[in-house]
């Protein structure tokens, strides 16, 4: 199967719960999804950082756009593994990591999918508004429905465990939770995603470690006028 198509079906896989690469290793599987995340992430991570147009001196913040959406879903990931692990065992459910891990993952591949098929809608917000604090609000938004179809992608493939044990039911939520509590913490101190145009492109803002829902709720009133 030529790549690109390879991908695409892959992708339809992930959000169908429709086994593929049923001939690799788990841990080639594994590598396979993770890849998804790289690419489909990266793909809307461009798109992210168009905010202040293609010029070539806004290259640098689309270059480090891609880069930073998968990383921040991959440390997200790593900062709520061990608790996972923990708790799996815990419940004596540590004989199915192995699916579980594949289920968290494939709801990572999942959530990338749709964010990328999101980045259209995002590009056309950038042309037709130019308020940087609306266009952060945009992106949360895009965000936010991307983790709730995750969500949808993680309950399919966590279905067959929990028909297995129930209590893979109260594993599941409680990773939902955990991840998105993190989840919007890494994604302010990683800022900046889209980058402002008034300011010098980095990769890391100054002064990150503060407290992003404390931030969010003055980012709304910014875009509000207030």
């Amino acid at each position: 199967m030529p790549f690109p198509a390879a991908i695409l079906n892959r992708a339809d896989g992930v959000l169908r719960a429709r086994p593929t690469d049923t001939g690799a290793s788990p841990m080639g599987r594994l590598l396979r999804l993770a890849g998804l995340v790289v690419l489909f992430g990266m793909l809307y991570g461009g798109v992210m950082g168009t905010f202040g147009g293609l010029a070539p001196d806004r290259a640098l913040q689309i270059s480090y756009s891609a880069v930073k959406v998968p990383m921040l879903l991959f440390i997200t990931f790593a900062l709520g593994l061990p608790s996972f692990f923990v708790v799996n065992t815990l419940l004596g459910l540590r004989d199915d990591m192995g699916e579980a891990l594949r289920a968290l993952v494939s709801a990572q591949a999942g959530l990338t999918v749709v964010l990328a098929s999101l980045a259209p809608f995002t590009a056309f917000w950038y042309v037709s508004f130019g308020n940087y604090s609306m266009a952060i609000l945009f992106n949360a938004a895009m965000f936010a429905a991307a983790s709730f179809a995750g969500q949808a992608v993680l309950r399919k493939h966590y279905a067959p465990l929990i028909a297995q044990n129930p209590k893979h039911r109260l594993v599941m939520w409680a990773w939902l939770v955990v991840y998105a509590f993190v989840g919007i913490q890494m994604g302010w101190v990683l800022r900046p995603f889209i980058g402002s145009p008034d300011m010098a492109t980095r990769f890391f803002r100054e002064g990150a470690w503060s407290n992003a829902y404390l931030e969010l709720i003055e980012i709304i009133g910014r875009a509000l006028g207030g």
